[in-house]
Order: structure tokens, then C-alpha cells, then sequence
């Protein structure tokens, strides 16, 4: 892990929130399955970008430090979420956001046909709001989505994901209708007990202040090994450790 710039305040920190990384432009976090990253209509405070400013604030709300986000992730995705300190900074961050590497795990329901594969379509929102795939591509983005099948059991899949475009609900949308739904996602699958099994692995990209590369990485949340696991077992899978999934060479560089 990169050393942070900046003490990490750690008893300041907020529930639902790990600072990975601080420096006097970006602030890098692990974020929680449940927690939004930005407001909406039903919620303006409780979110990662609210409560990340009131810590860089130090509490004191009159203080003119501002955050500015660089991307976002579902509030059921849990994972690396990284945030500008300044707009000049975001929009450096958004000129080279084709070349940013992010990678994803999710558990699915069932098996895939193929152990990796692409899914390529061009996704547009339809009336009850959710993403789905349409022919003509001026009526929908391009989203490419890569997948690498990391273990599977009779009835789930845990997936390596690398987004490739990044668009809105772009992953869920994509297994949905491969037929592979990620597990606790009511909204593309079926509504299960449980959180949503996606989580935002890693991301890597360029300092966009001296052009650093940095690469950040979270650990996989334990709960997407119980599928995969007898309940109450604490090993990690063969060759990894506890809740890490095991790396598997395909050929690649």
C-alpha cells in the first residue's frame, strides 16, 4: 500500500468509511456496502462525500476545504473510491479517466458458460430506470465489461471483473442479462437476504498532479467467501489468504 501523504486521523475517522491515502490533492478511501457516495434526493449527509469533508475539515464546517468527486459507486457497492481536492485536480483526473484501471469482485448466481469472456453492448435507461442493452448504438453508451471466473459451486460464481467503460450500473446491468444476476442486487436479479456482492477491488492511475502511478487495493469482504465456504471455515482459498481469492495465471501479462 502507498504511504499516505498526510497522518491519517484515524479516530476521526467516520463509520463506514477507511482513508486509504491523503496527499494535499486527493484522498483515496475504502467505502462500505450501504453507505451513498454522494447525496440524493432522499439523503444529503449521510454519504461518503459528505462525511469526507467534514473530516478534512477537521469538524469545523466553516472551514473552506472542499471535495470533488472523481467517480462513484452504487450504495450496495462497497470498495476504492478516490476524491479530488480541488476542481482543477477532478478535471485533470477526468482527462485521463479512459486510461484509469478498475477492477471488481462480485459473487453471481450461478455458473458461466465460458471461465472469462467480454461483454460489449451499448446500454441505455429505460423508464423504470434500470440499464439494459439496446441494437441501435445511437440510442444507447458502449460498455465493454471483461470478466475472469475466480471459483464457482453448483449455484455461485466469484468473478474478476475489469470495467473497461464506466457506466452507470454498467456490471449489474451486463450479468443480468447474461443470466448470471450478482447476489443481493433486487434491483437487476433477485432480492436476497444480504448486501450486494460487488465490491470495488482496486484502481490504478496516474498522479494527476506529477503524474505518480499509483495503484490502490481493498481486501474482498469476507461475506463473498461464505459462498464458496462450509459456514464457520476460516481458511482462504487454495493459495491465498483468509477472504483473498487466489490469483490464477491465464497467460497474461
Amino acid at each position: 500500500m502507498i504511504k499516505s501523504k498526510i497522518k491519517i486521523r484515524t479516530k476521526y475517522v467516520p463509520a463506514g468509511i477507511k482513508v486509504l491515502y491523503e496527499d494535499r490533492d486527493i484522498i483515496v478511501i475504502d467505502k462500505s456496502s450501504g453507505l451513498l457516495s454522494v447525496k440524493a434526493h432522499y439523503e444529503a449527509k449521510k454519504t461518503a462525500h459528505h462525511l469526507l469533508t467534514n473530516y478534512v475539515r477537521k469538524g469545523n464546517p466553516k472551514a473552506k476545504h472542499n471535495l470533488f468527486v472523481v467517480h462513484r459507486l452504487d450504495r450496495g457497492t462497497s470498495g476504492v473510491l478516490v476524491f479530488a481536492k480541488s476542481h482543477e485536480i477532478r478535471e485533470k483526473f477526468a482527462a485521463q479517466w479512459e486510461t484509469v484501471e478498475k477492477k471488481y469482485m462480485a459473487v453471481v448466481h450461478g455458473q458461466l458458460t465460458e471461465p472469462k469472456g467480454i461483454f460489449k453492448s451499448y446500454l441505455a435507461e429505460g423508464d423504470d430506470y434500470k440499464m439494459q442493452s439496446v441494437e441501435n448504438p445511437q440510442d444507447g453508451d458502449l460498455a465493454i465489461t471483461r470478466y475472469r471466473v475466480i471459483r464457482s459451486s453448483k449455484k455461485h460464481s466469484l468473478l474478476e471483473i475489469d470495467l473497461l467503460t464506466g457506466k452507470k450500473n454498467q456490471i449489474r446491468a451486463h450479468l443480468s442479462e447474461n443470466g448470471n444476476p450478482i447476489v443481493g442486487d433486487g434491483k437487476y436479479g433477485r432480492r436476497t437476504k444480504g448486501r450486494l456482492a460487488l465490491h470495488a477491488l482496486s484502481i490504478k492511475f496516474k498522479h494527476p498532479f506529477n503524474d505518480e502511478e499509483m495503484t490502490f487495493e481493498t481486501p474482498v469482504p469476507g461475506y463473498f467467501m461464505t459462498f464458496f465456504e462450509p459456514q464457520g471455515k476460516k481458511t482462504g482459498p487454495k493459495g491465498g489468504r483468509t477472504g483473498q481469492p487466489a490469483r490464477e495465471n491465464d497467460g497474461s501479462a
